[in-house]
């Protein structure tokens, strides 16, 4: 897809905000929301020290308002929770009530080629007791030894 991003405008987007704000939670939005083209492999992101909200314009060129709108719901979630002093983040209990209530959704789709997906994995040897050794990093085999038997490491 070409990177027309200009579907709606950072002004149309915050007013979508506070409408999603006020019909879903019951509470103002007071802060900004915009779009952020730099944001990669994430749908958008709440800042804490901001409170301002940043969405992915590439969600809503490639997957449409029905996303954008579900990214929108759980943003507000961090954002009107964490307002409010209570838990925010994905793990607790009331980031987790508040975005059943509201229908959030708790991923956004991945976006086509965002993220790598030729990884190339580094394996290593024990000398000693043949151990194999899978890594996403190498590992300077004269610094570190096997975790089983303190044997020397060897690149296959």
């Amino acid at each position: 897809m070409d990177e027309n991003y200009n579907v709606i405008t950072d002004d149309q987007l915050q007013l979508l905000v506070e409408q999603i704000s006020n019909d879903y939670f019951h509470w103002p939005f007071k802060h900004t929301a915009l779009f952020n083209k730099r944001l990669r492999t994430t749908g958008g992101r709440y800042l804490l020290r901001s409170h301002n909200i940043e969405i992915n314009p590439k969600q809503l060129t490639f997957f449409g308002e029905e996303a954008l709108i579900g990214i929108i719901k759980h943003e507000l979630c961090h954002y009107h929770l964490h307002l409010q002093g209570k838990g925010y983040q994905h793990r607790d209990d009331d980031f987790k009530a508040l975005m059943k209530k509201v229908g959030a959704p708790r991923f956004c789709e991945i976006i086509p080629g965002s993220q790598n997906t030729t990884q190339t994995l580094h394996l290593y040897k024990c000398v000693a007791c043949a151990l194999e050794y899978r890594r996403k990093r190498r590992i300077d085999v004269r610094r570190f030894v096997c975790g089983k038997c303190k044997g020397k490491l060897k690149k296959i």
